[in-house]
C-alpha cells in the first residue's frame, strides 16, 4: 500500500512512527506541514521513507496558510496517488487533506487537538468538518474517542491506539551518576518532563514545590523541556528562593532520557489537558510512580493507591498536600513503581500496539470500498 504520512512538524513521535512504518511492506512518503524550520527531532528521517514538502512548508502556519496550501496539496496527491493518507493533528494536516476531498483519509488525533482545540470556534468547526470526511479516526485514549463520538463519529470508524513506548529503552537502573553530579544522592527527586507552555501547568508545579519545600527541605525538582515560559519560570525560581533546589535541564535527547527518569523518585505532571501522555508512559516504563493532575486521560493510566496518585487539576495546594503525604510515606514509592512498570508492559508496549495502526490502515482502506 502507498501511504502518505502527513503531520504538523517533524517530532520524536513522527520519527518513531516513520521508523516502524519503514520496516513494513508499505511504501511510505512523509509530508510535514510546517517544514524543517519547526522540526523538533534531530535524527534524520528514517531510510526507506520518501520525504516531501508543500510549496509553503517552511514555518508555522495559520488558517489562511492552510487555505492557501490546499491547491498545492491537491496537485501533490494527484501526482503521488497514495492508497491512503494518514494525517494529523485534526485541525491541521487532517483538515487540509479533508478539504481536498481525498479518500481514504485516516485522521489521527494528537490529543490536545480534540481535548482543547475542538472546544469552540474554528477548532470545533474544523474538527467536525474533518471527521465527517474521514474514513477512520485514530486516537490514543477513550476520552478522545468520546469527544469524537459527540461530534458524530460512529464506533465502527474509531480505533483506539495507545502509542506506547519502547519498553526496552526505559528499562534498567541508570541515573545514579546524574544524582551524584547534582549533589542529590539523598534527596527525594521529583521529575517533570513537560514543556514550558500554559497547557502543561509547570507554573502550578513550581507553586506547589515552594509550599512543599517549607515542610521538607530534602525535596529536589528536575525540570526537562523548554518553551515560551522558560525565562518566566527560571525567574520565578529565583524570586521564590528555590533556585538551588531546582535543575532546569532543557531539552534532552531521546537516547539520554532513561538516565533522567532513573535519577528520579517520582514523576509529576500538572498538565491541564492530556490524552495518553507519552511522558507519563515513559515514566511508568522506567518504573516510576506518578503524581498527576486528575483529568480523564491520566485516570486511564494512573490508579490512585496502585501506581500513583492524583491531585485536583490546576490546584497547587492540592498538589503540595499530596507531595507532603508522599514525602511521609516514601516506602510506597518502590511498590507503586513496580506496579507502574507492570501496567506499561501490559498496555503500553509500542512494538505490540503498533500492529493496531497497521490494522487501522487495512480497515480505512476497506471502509472506502477498496480491497487488496
Amino acid at each position: 500500500m502507498r501511504i502518505l504520512y502527513f503531520s504538523q512538524a517533524y517530532t520524536p513521535h513522527d520519527f518513531r512512527f516513520l521508523s516502524s512504518l519503514s520496516n513494513t511492506e508499505h511504501e511510505i512518503t512523509y509530508l510535514s506541514l510546517e517544514g524543517k524550520s519547526e522540526a523538533r527531532e534531530s535524527r534524520p528521517i528514517p531510510s526507506g521513507v520518501q520525504p516531501a514538502r508543500l510549496e509553503n512548508g517552511h514555518g508555522r502556519v495559520n488558517f489562511l496558510d492552510r487555505v492557501r496550501s490546499r491547491p498545492g496539496l491537491s496537485r501533490y496527491l494527484e501526482e503521488l496517488r497514495p492508497d491512503l493518507v494518514h494525517a494529523g493533528p485534526v485541525q491541521k494536516g487532517a483538515f487540509l487533506t479533508a478539504r481536498t476531498g481525498f479518500k481514504p483519509l485516516l485522521t489521527m488525533s494528537w490529543g490536545s487537538d480534540m481535548l482543547r482545540d475542538a472546544k469552540k470556534g474554528f477548532g470545533a468547526w474544523a474538527a467536525r468538518y474533518t471527521l465527517e470526511r474521514s474514513s477512520l479516526f485514530l486516537c490514543d485514549c477513550e476520552v478522545v474517542a468520546q469527544t469524537a463520538r459527540a461530534m458524530g463519529m460512529s464506533d465502527d470508524r474509531i480505533v483506539i491506539f495507545p502509542w506506547g513506548v519502547e519498553l526496552g529503552h526505559f528499562s534498567g537502573k541508570g541515573g545514579q551518576e546524574l544524582r551524584k553530579n547534582l549533589g542529590w544522592e539523598n534527596a527525594l527527586v521529583l521529575l517533570s518532563t513537560r514543556n514550558f507552555e500554559p497547557i502543561y501547568g509547570v507554573g502550578i508545579l513550581l507553586d506547589a514545590f515552594v509550599n512543599s519545600l517549607r515542610m521538607d527541605r530534602n525535596l529536589r525538582l528536575l525540570l526537562l523541556g523548554d518553551g515560551s515560559l522558560r525565562s518566566k519560570y527560571e525567574h520565578m525560581a529565583v524570586e521564590k528562593g528555590i533556585r538551588k533546589y531546582v535543575h532546569f535541564a532543557g531539552r534532552i535527547r531521546f537516547e539520554e532520557l532513561p538516565d533522567y527518569y532513573h535519577a528520579a523518585d517520582l514523576y509529576i505532571s500538572a498538565s491541564r489537558v492530556d490524552g495518553s501522555s507519552i511522558s507519563l508512559l515513559q515514566a511508568m516504563a522506567s518504573g516510576l510512580p506518578s503524581l498527576v493532575s486528575d483529568i480523564p486521560g491520566n485516570r486511564e493510566w494512573v490508579e490512585e493507591g496502585v501506581n500513583g496518585w492524583h491531585f485536583a487539576d490546576g490546584d497547587a495546594d492540592s498538589l503540595s498536600q499530596k507531595l507532603r503525604m508522599i514525602s511521609n510515606h516514601r516506602d510506597l514509592l518502590a511498590k507503586y513503581g513496580r506496579a507502574a512498570r507492570r501496567i506499561a508492559e501490559r498496555r503500553a508496549d509500542w512494538n505490540v500496539n503498533f500492529d493496531r495502526l497497521l490494522g487501522a490502515y487495512e480497515l480505512a482502506f476497506s471502509l472506502n470500498g477498496n480491497s487488496r
